[in-house]
């Protein structure tokens, strides 16, 4: 008796497969909204830290309750000697993701509640990899430069001391509130790829290192954390603005990607890309002539690819395509783009992997099979 086929959702598209109180993602209007409150009010009003808060706990914390919990970051800074060793050794020829899911793997064996799944064992956990996965990042930087690790500073804030590590001097306020606010922006997204990825890690009740560092894996491929990296790469080929228009029209005529363009669930304007787009034109005045210059190639280039298809075919940029720009005018290399996506999503991948082991169930899709059926042996000496 033959049976029918099932329906395939192709890459899980439309599939709900739990119910989340964190993140609101309304691809039709473009809105977007961390426990109920907006994103752009969070990026007007707050800050990264307070944003930890409120993904760990669920809500927007008292003046000392944030406090305390910036003590409790700052005091988890510090990398082991170990791990540090390792990225200096991995990092002249190691890609700088790779080098992140190493050292997030490696300092499981340092954290003493690595054996333990209770939820406070994970706050804990989640609250050292926030700061550590920041301070990873940086060093990575610095041995990637061939400078020496700093050490972390806990006077500064989180973003602040990023900055300092990864540059060994006290960062410009201006260059902390706009990296503050990138952070803010990526720090949580729904159920995206390396969201679901943590989750299905952790669904098998393995541990929240496991969990992290399957995000990473994830996050790395350039149909997600990747894309900022590839969005610069194809401003870089544009080379300068005159070039815009030629290069978009060859290559969608060649059908080639335009990296940073279009999202599996907005069908308007990313509302992140809007806010950062918002702080790149601010930037024009401030920053470099090869900031100008990279600016102005986004901004025709977003000009051209909406009046050319957005309209009618739902292709607006998203976050990826602002993030280049203004990683570049603070200096950062191209390479440490998606590990400062993670070091800036952590607080969304563990806020989803603790809320989701509440009520843990084993996720296990099915898959339709369509091959053969009952193939006769052939012993391989009649091959």
């Amino acid at each position: 008796m033959m049976v029918d086929a099932p329906k395939i959702n192709q890459g899980l598209e439309g599939i709900y497969f739990t119910e989340s109180g964190i993140c609101k993602v309304d691809g039709i209007n473009g809105r977007l909204y961390y426990y109920g409150y907006s994103i752009e009010t969070l990026a007007e009003n707050s800050n990264f830290e307070e944003v930890c808060y409120l993904l760990l706990n669920g809500k927007l914390p008292k003046k000392s309750e944030l406090s305390a919990f910036r003590k409790n970051l700052a005091s988890e800074r510090e990398l082991p000697e170990e791990v540090i060793m390792m990225i200096k050794r991995a990092s002249k020829k190691a890609n700088a993701m790779d080098i992140l899911r190493s050292a997030v793997s490696m300092l499981s064996f340092f954290d003493e509640d690595s054996g333990d799944n209770s939820e406070a064992a994970n706050m804990r956990k989640s609250v050292r990899l926030i700061s550590q996965i920041a301070s990873v990042t940086a060093a990575t930087g610095r041995a990637k430069a061939g400078k020496a690790y700093v050490e972390p500073d806990p006077k500064m804030n989180h973003v602040e001391n990023f900055l300092y590590m990864l540059n060994g001097a006290k960062p410009e306020p201006d260059h902390v509130k706009i990296l503050d606010t990138m952070f803010l922006l990526h720090a949580e997204h729904s159920s995206n790829a390396s969201t679901f990825s943590g989750i299905v890690t952790a669904s098998t009740l393995s541990d929240m290192h496991s969990a992290i560092t399957s995000a990473i894996g994830t996050l790395k491929g350039p149909l997600h954390g990747g894309a900022d990296e590839a969005a610069l790469h194809m401003m870089n080929a544009i080379g300068k603005p005159e070039n815009t228009v030629h290069y978009i029209v060859d290559a969608l005529a060649g059908k080639k990607r335009i990296m940073g363009f279009g999202h599996r669930v907005y069908k308007t304007y990313d509302p992140r890309a809007r806010i950062i787009k918002g702080r790149l034109e601010e930037m024009q005045n401030s920053a470099d002539k090869e900031v100008r210059n990279l600016t102005n190639i986004a901004l025709q280039a977003e000009k051209l690819m909406i009046n050319k298809l957005g309209k009618s075919h739902g292709i607006w940029p998203n976050v990826d395509f602002f993030s280049g720009p203004v990683y570049t005018d603070l200096g950062i290399e191209d390479y440490l783009f998606t590990p400062i996506f993670a070091a800036s999503r952590i607080p969304g991948w563990a806020a989803h992997i603790m809320e989701y082991l509440k009520g843990n169930r084993l996720i296990r899709p099915l898959e339709y099979y369509d091959g053969a059926i009952g193939k006769k042996y052939v012993p391989i000496k009649e091959r």
